[in-house]
């Protein structure tokens, strides 16, 4: 059954939560709404997840992906692989809100894929928006500080050469030409090992988001 298609339409963001709605559901209750989600197919809980966190998501689109026909098609994507891949939550993993937005952050990937051409930006556009500034929502920043420590992480483990680069670009703030000046090398050098830098980065987010 294609629950978000068919019940839980992005219609239900335009309309007011109770006061208990998004603020009574405890990390604990997440985790047993999506574990009913799993092993009953429980709708009354799937709507309960619905609602708590279809406005995250969708304020998440409007900051990342910038246009509200893309942020209400990220809801409904995040929102109906829930659904399809509840059995694969695992709570000594995490918590279910993280896992929940590691799903809405890979259908973001794919998202913005589908609008960039050029493999550099379209691999820089995957990875970066987990660094933008903070949304005011205490849960989904919380979660953004956790992706972007993870994401810090995994560029520690990059070959020297390509760690330098992708720190000078992106937490330096270089332009390439900047950078290659710097380090005294060619252009296209930088832009070669950014590529295989992002290359590794996104693997190792694909890899530990399985």
């Amino acid at each position: 059954m294609e629950l978000v298609e068919d019940t839980y339409t992005t219609k239900s963001l335009n309309r007011p939560s109770s006061p208990t709605s998004m603020s009574a559901l405890s990390p604990e209750n997440l985790a047993e709404l999506l574990r009913r989600v799993a092993h009953d197919r429980d709708q009354s809980a799937y709507a309960a997840l619905f609602k708590h966190f279809a406005p995250k998501v969708k304020s998440y689109g409007l900051r990342h992906l910038r246009a509200d026909g893309q942020a209400l098609e990220l809801v409904q994507e995040t929102m109906l692989l829930v659904w399809r891949k509840a059995h694969l939550y695992n709570g000594e993993k995490g918590a279910a809100s993280t896992w929940i937005f590691t799903i809405m952050r890979n259908v973001s990937f794919d998202m913005l894929r589908k609008v960039k051409s050029n493999r550099e930006d379209c691999l820089s556009g995957d990875i970066w928006p987990l660094i933008e500034g903070e949304s005011g929502d205490q849960e989904e920043d919380a979660l953004h500080d956790q992706l972007q420590a993870q994401l810090f992480s995994y560029i520690d483990l990059l070959p020297d050469l390509q760690k330098q680069v992708v720190q000078g670009v992106y937490i330096k703030q270089l332009t390439h030409q900047e950078l290659a000046d710097q380090l005294n090398v060619p252009l296209g050098t930088i832009k070669s090992r950014l590529r295989l830098g992002l290359q590794k980065l996104r693997t190792h987010l694909e890899v530990n988001d399985d």
